[in-house]
């Protein structure tokens, strides 16, 4: 009776993986601190990101280098947005 939806799903579901759901995070939280007008939590959010873009192994983000490359350029980009903010 559920088979076909959950199989849509998961058809849906298998095409991405760690590294597309943590640029998905990246993107709603940066949203999500916008209203605060804080650079220093939007900075710090972008830092936080691309440390777990940094730290996460590349077979869980499918082998792709590119996620680790977004991770090394926010941990440098975080902290500018800090002082930038100051």
């Amino acid at each position: 009776m559920f088979a076909l939806p959950l199989q849509v799903v998961d058809t849906f579901l298998q095409q991405y993986h760690l590294g597309h759901v943590f640029l998905l995070l990246l993107v709603v939280g940066i949203l999500g601190t916008l209203p605060l007008k804080s650079k220093t939590a939007t900075g710090l959010h972008v830092i936080a990101m691309g440390l777990l873009f940094m730290l996460t192994p590349l077979s869980l983000m499918n082998g792709d280098f590119i996620f680790r490359a977004v991770g090394i350029a926010l941990v440098f980009a975080g902290p500018m947005i800090i002082i930038v903010g100051d």
